[in-house]
């Protein structure tokens, strides 16, 4: 028993690692400069649905690694349902509104999927899909070429990292 203890605290602490790194891949000052995404909660919200969009294709077919993004994702609802806490929400609207942010990030997830695999290496579908959800319909067009190509260039360095760093915890993004 004390050893499925164990396995379940390291294997929070993997969870955890991943997604401080999502996390800190989301704060990155270009994308709030150059590719249009709105210093606010909602945009905030936006920047991370993405890292852990891009993560969850990451871990989509790869043998072992789909709990884990299940777990990534899980925590990714947890840090939504704390910050809408703290930001003052009452306890009696918070279900609510965690079920609205989690269906638009479903809607993304399925959005910015059908976009990366249609349009090919071309960044063209995928700004497309993300003008009126992560950008706003005003931005200026090379802000969503700009976010499509940092989402293809994020997805390709997820890629390169191997099943075993993943299941380790390890998800360096760099700083770009």
């Amino acid at each position: 028993m004390l050893n499925r203890w164990r396995i379940a605290r390291r294997n929070r602490a993997i969870v955890e690692d991943i997604y401080q790194a999502l996390v800190a891949a989301a704060r990155r000052p270009a994308l709030y400069e150059r590719c249009g995404i709105e210093d606010s909660f909602s945009g905030r919200f936006e920047a991370l649905g993405i890292h852990v969009f891009l993560f969850l294709r990451r871990c989509r077919g790869a043998a072992g690694l789909e709990p884990v993004a299940q777990d990534v994702v899980d925590r990714f609802m947890a840090d939504l349902d704390s910050s809408i806490r703290e930001l003052g929400v009452g306890d009696q609207s918070v279900p609510k509104r965690m079920r609205r942010l989690a269906g638009i990030f479903y809607e993304r997830v399925e959005a910015y999927d059908a976009a990366l695999a249609a349009g090919g290496d071309a960044p063209g579908a995928l700004a497309t899909a993300l003008k009126g959800r992560a950008i706003d319909e005003v931005a200026p067009g090379d802000a969503a070429e700009a976010l499509a190509t940092y989402m293809r260039q994020t997805g390709d360095r997820m890629r390169a990292i191997d099943d075993s760093d993943v299941l380790a915890g390890k998800l360096e993004l760099g700083d770009r």
